[in-house]
């Protein structure tokens, strides 16, 4: 078993697809009107383009907005992406207005930083040793 595909709840996907791939430099996989307004959009690590896909997915449900609320007000990131240097990063990203509500923290080996995505989400990055 492995994971092929995970999501994160998006308030506007074409700002997600925006920030995700110009701003944090994933890739657009698949991107497929689904009806309406939505689409089944999905970006890739360009170093991983096979591998796992992230899921840009509406916000719509009525249970999205409580569950992130509530992650926001406690501080806790909904996703994790792995970085080579967390440090490099977190200034590349402040470089292009990206806010961070978390500096980078070493905790023991691993080295974390939380950013906001624009979309509703606080996501940590992370380097950790092989």
């Amino acid at each position: 078993m492995k994971i092929r595909l995970t999501s994160v709840f998006v308030d506007d996907q074409a700002e997600a697809l925006r920030f995700y791939t110009e701003i944090l430099g994933f890739v657009k996989k698949h991107d497929v009107p689904v009806g309406g307004e939505h689409r089944w959009l999905t970006v890739v690590s360009p170093t991983e383009p096979g591998g796992t896909e992230l899921l840009l997915e509406p916000a719509g449900h009525p249970a999205v907005k409580p569950y992130r609320d509530a992650l926001a007000a406690d501080g806790i990131p909904s996703h994790q992406f792995a970085v080579e240097d967390v440090r490099a990063e977190y200034e590349r990203l402040r470089g292009l207005g990206v806010v961070f509500t978390q500096e980078p923290l070493e905790a023991g080996p691993i080295t974390t930083a939380v950013l906001d995505d624009t979309c509703g989400n606080l996501i940590q990055i992370a380097t950790q040793p092989e």
